[in-house]
């Protein structure tokens, strides 16, 4: 990261207190983010708008409103569209993959996550274009209809 930018903002959305601290503290020491947190999806909704951060970290299983509802509403938004968001679940299914993917997150990652995995994920994410979102989007669902 350039020593004179700005940390980069990143908001981790999820109701569990111990991720939530490992990732505040990895991302904070290790790759120099600003960490945001929010302890719901619908409160991690509010924070996107008031806070713009530049990467979104979201677990699936969360009450009320849940991750992949929650990407489902940022890719719905054109405000909030090209948003990177990254799902990282205890979820380990390919079908609990797939539908991250489907909801349009731009990696699925796996609990317990490895700090370095998890910054490799999100420069990837926050390098996407709007272009390669929408390819990828599309080679998704033909994949997905092509297994029904």
């Amino acid at each position: 990261m350039n020593e004179h930018a700005e940390a980069l903002r990143v908001l981790v959305v999820d109701d569990d207190p111990g991720v939530i601290a490992v990732l505040r503290d990895g991302l904070r020491l290790v790759g120099g983010y600003e960490v945001l947190i929010a302890r719901d999806g619908a409160h991690g909704l509010e924070s996107v708008f008031e806070t713009a951060p530049d990467c979104i970290i979201v677990d699936v299983r969360m009450p009320g409103l849940n991750g992949y509802q929650f990407v489902r509403a940022l890719r719905g938004d054109p405000a909030t569209a090209q948003k990177p968001i990254i799902v990282l679940s205890a979820l380990v299914q390919d079908r609990d993959e797939l539908a991250g993917m489907l909801s349009g997150a731009d990696a699925y990652l796996f609990k317990p996550i490895k700090m370095a995995d998890l910054l490799q994920a999100l420069q990837q994410a926050m390098n996407l274009t709007a272009s390669e979102r929408l390819k990828r989007s599309h080679l998704l669902t033909e994949e997905d209809r092509s297994l029904t």
